[in-house]
């Protein structure tokens, strides 16, 4: 570990082991490290390969709902053969250092669950849930769908047409998640950021809110995004690597 890395996760560790309130801030970063493709990565992103306006629209899904269901039944499958990194697994670790850690993440691959974490707040929804589309009915898993014919299949309870229960363009993030990620943020004492470049809003604000309420702001990212400038510490390089050093020098501060 270079010198100046060891002595950024050494200040940041020791705020870490002092806090009793933890806020992790999870962003595109930390599942690409998972093989999951971004979507907003110039040139690499699945943006940068499909038009998002024919698939990630409540309107596009009315007009052609076989063609999007399919997109995602594709890409939902490549999620769940993910498998997590160190770095997911190193903030389920932390959960045994801190009094309270929370997962607020911007991914909807659920690698943060199957790591080990026990509290995550999902603001752009979950590939692991679905909804008819008049959205009366929630919290299908795929299990509850996945032997139906039809694609898009139908809802089991008014025959609806089922979807992604995720957020696409022009639909605000769910309420409970976001009003939630803003109350534990503003209650936080340590605000790590990971992954993420910091402009998606305004799930972007959240790490802003703790900063302004006084938490002690720490940025991990290979490189420098929107938060480095005003974080307390910047650790730079990728989640999977740094978070477990990170983590590990919690534990032996404890010591």
């Amino acid at each position: 570990m270079a010198a100046g890395l060891e002595s950024e996760v050494r200040r940041a560790a020791e705020r870490l082991r002092a806090a009793r309130r933890v806020v992790v801030f999870t962003g595109a970063g930390v599942s690409k490290e998972s093989g999951i493709a971004t979507f907003r990565e110039p040139g690499e992103g699945l943006w940068a390969q499909y038009d998002p306006m024919q698939l990630a629209t409540r309107e596009a899904f009315i007009a052609d709902p076989a063609f999007v269901w399919r997109w995602y039944r594709e890409r939902f499958g490549k999620l769940r053969e993910a498998q997590p990194t160190p770095g997911h697994v190193a903030l389920a670790e932390l959960e045994r250092h801190v009094p309270s850690v929370i997962v607020v993440t911007q991914n909807i691959d659920g690698l943060h669950q199957r790591a080990g974490s026990s509290d995550v707040i999902e603001l752009h929804g979950s590939a692991n849930r679905f909804k008819c589309l008049s959205e009366r009915h929630t919290g299908f898993a795929w299990d509850d769908i996945s032997g139906s014919d039809e694609a898009p299949p139908r809802c089991p309870k008014c025959g609806d047409l089922m979807r992604p229960d995720v957020v696409w363009f022009g639909e605000s993030l769910p309420h409970e998640a976001i009003t939630r990620a803003f109350e534990v943020a503003r209650r936080c004492d340590v605000m790590l950021v990971v992954g993420t470049s910091g402009v998606v809003q305004p799930a972007a604000s959240v790490p802003l809110v703790a900063l302004q309420t006084g938490a002690f702001l720490i940025d991990v990212n290979p490189v420098p995004d929107e938060l480095t400038s005003i974080a307390h510490a910047f650790l730079q390089g990728r989640g999977g690597e740094v978070l477990p050093l990170l983590v590990r020098a919690v534990a032996e501060a404890a010591v």
